[in-house]
């Protein structure tokens, strides 16, 4: 059986191919390249000759098939307006590989995100559309497969907060019983991430005047730190600057009252697992660790997943299109109820939209 994952991120996408439930493909594309050149990518994934291809879908729709795919599920992927799309790279890419994969008949699905699946309760889901993106959700499933098969124990007896800190967005999410039951995506999240702002207070959107989705890519610690957007591996190196330290704390701050909100819906957390870019460099992810250890008093852990170079929603997707098709993964995938989501990503909004 072979098997392709695919994840869109704010800087790159990244590609996994399992055969077996192996890694046997694993490669990174800049998203400016995906979208200049998206045939790049797509003629990697064709190559690999996958029997399912589980697709960069954005803030997910649930389960469903490229061939299937309207208009308005192409539109609450991205929710983005047409005039903007131009202005995200990550954005044009993730329309242009639909757009050409779906031309050449490819057997690819997309997937939800935490909002749509039925093990989150309806009342945590009113007026949220971002409780995790579908990538995000595909993280967590990884990381409920980790901890499975690190702590040799079912996927019934799996609990955890995760923290995923990625280039672009940040995420934190609540594992019981082995079922995702709470995410707070990156525009809601307590504090600024790398790149973006987090939570924006209605006051401050409201003098704006008018948001943009390149607001959604502004305000973060990079911007904090230096008025510009760095690589993660600079800022680390100039935490000794004043207004780099501040950013940074400013960070681990949302970290914390993310996690303290997550942990408190979890009946008995066994860890908190730590995933995304920043937290592969080593001095970032320690200082998070401690931090977290003298708060909380639990475990704090490294997400491993699969072995291989690409981010972990490649991995997760990957693990879910093989469990899908039956493979190794059958069980994780039926555990965690995917099959079942239903709805919109707008479903429980009450406010009037301008759609």
């Amino acid at each position: 059986m072979r098997v392709i994952g695919v994840d869109l991120g704010t800087r790159s996408f990244d590609v996994i191919g399992l055969k077996d439930g192996k890694i046997k493909l694993d490669l990174s594309f800049p998203s400016e390249v995906v979208a200049e050149e998206p045939s790049k990518i797509v003629k990697a994934i064709e190559e690999f000759n996958a029997d399912i291809i589980i697709g960069p879908s954005g803030y997910g729709v649930p389960l469903k098939h490229i061939s299937e795919l309207t208009e308005r599920d192409r539109f609450e992927m991205t929710l983005v307006r047409e005039e903007e799309m131009k202005q995200i790279p990550v954005l044009i890419g993730l329309q242009k590989m639909v757009n050409e994969m779906k031309e050449k008949d490819m057997n690819v699905w997309f997937i939800p995100g935490i909002i749509h699946l039925p093990t989150v309760p309806e009342f945590r889901k009113y007026n949220k559309i971002d409780m995790g993106t579908a990538d995000k959700m595909a993280i967590t499933v990884l990381a409920i497969y980790d901890q499975a098969k690190r702590l040799g124990i079912s996927y019934e007896e799996v609990s955890f907060a995760l923290l995923e800190v990625g280039f672009g967005y940040n995420f934190a999410g609540a594992v019981d019983r082995g079922r995702i039951v709470d995410g707070i995506g990156g525009t809601i999240f307590p504090g600024p991430a790398f790149v973006n702002s987090g939570a924006l207070d209605g006051e401050v959107a409201y003098l704006v005047g008018e948001i943009k989705k390149w607001h959604l890519f502004y305000g973060g610690a990079s911007i904090i730190a230096a008025g510009e957007i760095l690589s993660p591996e600079e800022f680390a190196k100039r935490l000794d600057e004043e207004s780099f330290a501040k950013a940074w704390e400013a960070m681990k701050d949302g970290f914390v009252k993310a996690i303290a909100s997550e942990l408190t819906v979890i009946e008995k957390p066994e860890e908190i697992i730590l995933s995304g870019r920043l937290m592969r460099i080593r001095e970032l992810r320690e200082d998070v660790k401690d931090l977290f250890e003298e708060k909380f008093g639990l475990p704090v852990v490294k997400q491993r997943g699969l072995e291989g170079k690409a981010k972990e929603a490649a991995q997760g997707s990957a693990i879910i299109g093989d469990g899908l098709l039956g493979g190794q993964f059958k069980d994780l995938i039926e555990h965690v109820e995917i099959r079942k989501a239903r709805g919109s990503v707008l479903d429980y909004v009450e406010f009037p939209l301008n759609l």
